[in-house]
């Protein structure tokens, strides 16, 4: 892997052995435009190609390994059209399954083919998936401030810009780095090579937030719509104890409120209150959200396509989900490519029980890399009908970003105990 680490892998097989759907060759590609991404690039005989985003943020030389050495090697001499058997074969194929590593690396090869196919035929992604359900996503933003008056106002500029949706977080009092908070132009938490170890304290965050949409709701009315991500912080009894001090604020959602690896620590948050939730930005694949789902413990699942195992997977949660009224409102943050997010919104452009889309703005470096061709109008973002997915690489400009090391921070309580980040 060379930096904006290029690798390639590529055969020669007899003329006229295959058709002009036969994969010659896959790159995998590590850039930096302001942060991480992956990206891989396949290429078939007919010299179409295809983009998938298999960013794993602060573990991403991981997946690039992954798709390198195991799965590159598989591809060459397919038919890119089978993405199907494709996805079969790389997830019943492998005898290790499941978990963020592989499941990114199958998204990547995945988006990548459906890519491909929306240009071979012509047709954007969401006319494969079968056509528009809506003419635009609905998008929420992230406003953050140090204190209640300084979100209040981050908020009041999200709405002054259009958004219709926006996702509220605050500093703590008394803890120094609260999550979600930044004085950067955009958050992005991955900002150290070794993990920046912060210090929690529950109690006055479980203090501070009722307040802080209390005074959302006072200076910016009931129209706008408000939501705020937990991140893993709570108990669940703690969870509930929150979720039913909101309910007068009337959030969109409540992110992420405790681990969801107990599904069933969602029951005790649904007994005590009737605040929406969300989860899932972590999950892998269906299994980890089937008692979930199932039972109706949650109102949003969040899980991307990008670790999801793209849109063949994500398609059957999402299916799976309408069941139990379950609506989507897919992770979007800036540790997810414009290849993500384009792939995305086909998805959600498609999907039936489509509920919201997270968005947060890229670099100019970034969106030079990847050029795009969806757009943001009055607080939704639009695809547009390139064929495929609507978004492409700069190979030569990526490479003037070379990977840099960057992991996510870890948390502690103020006795020195880790806790969930």
């Amino acid at each position: 892997m060379s930096t904006a680490t290029e690798t390639s892998t590529h055969t020669h097989p007899e003329p006229g052995s295959r058709n002009d759907r036969e994969i010659v060759d896959a790159k995998v590609i590590v850039t930096c435009p302001g942060r991480n991404f992956v990206t891989l690039k396949i290429t078939t005989r007919s010299g179409v190609y295809g983009l998938g985003d298999a960013t794993l943020n602060g573990r991403e030389l991981a997946v690039a390994s992954y798709l390198q050495d195991h799965v590159v090697p598989n591809l060459i001499g397919r038919d890119a059209g089978r993405i199907e058997d494709m996805w079969q074969f790389l997830h019943r194929g492998a005898y290790w399954r499941r978990g963020p590593v592989t499941m990114s690396a199958i998204a990547a090869v995945d988006v990548a083919l459906w890519d491909i196919l929306g240009k071979m035929a012509n047709l954007p992604v969401y006319q494969l998936l079968g056509g528009r359900s809506r003419e635009g996503a609905l998008v929420y933003g992230h406003a953050n401030g140090r204190d209640i008056a300084e979100a209040s106002d981050a908020v009041g500029k999200f709405i002054e810009q259009g958004f219709l949706a926006v996702r509220a977080q605050c500093g703590v009092p008394g803890v120094k780095k609260a999550y979600g908070v930044s004085n950067a132009k955009g958050y992005e938490p991955a900002e150290s090579e070794l993990p920046l170890e912060t210090v929690w304290n529950t109690p006055r965050y479980l203090e501070v937030v009722p307040q802080l949409f209390e005074q959302l709701r006072k200076d910016h009315g009931n129209h706008v719509e408000l939501l705020h991500d937990v991140h893993h912080r709570l108990t669940p009894i703690e969870a509930a104890r929150l979720a039913r001090d909101l309910e007068p604020y009337r959030l969109f959602w409540l992110e992420d409120a405790t681990p969801a690896e107990n599904q069933k620590s969602f029951e005790l948050i649904r007994k005590h209150s009737v605040t929406a939730l969300a989860v899932g930005e972590v999950f892998n694949s269906i299994w980890d959200c089937k008692h979930l789902i199932e039972n109706q413990l949650i109102d949003y699942i969040r899980t991307t396509i990008v670790h999801g195992g793209g849109i063949t997977h994500v398609r059957r949660l999402a299916d799976f989900a309408a069941l139990h009224s379950v609506r989507t409102g897919f992770h979007g943050a800036t540790d997810l490519s414009p290849v993500t997010m384009g792939a995305a919104l086909h998805f959600d452009t498609w999907v039936p029980n489509f509920g919201i889309q997270e968005y947060m703005f890229h670099t100019d470096e970034t969106d030079e890399v990847f050029p795009h061709d969806y757009v943001l109008r009055a607080g939704r973002l639009h695809v547009g009908d390139t064929p495929g997915i609507g978004v492409d690489i700069d190979e030569k400009l990526a490479a003037k970003y070379p990977y840099a090391p960057k992991q996510l921070p870890v948390a502690r309580l103020e006795d020195g105990s880790m806790w969930d980040w």
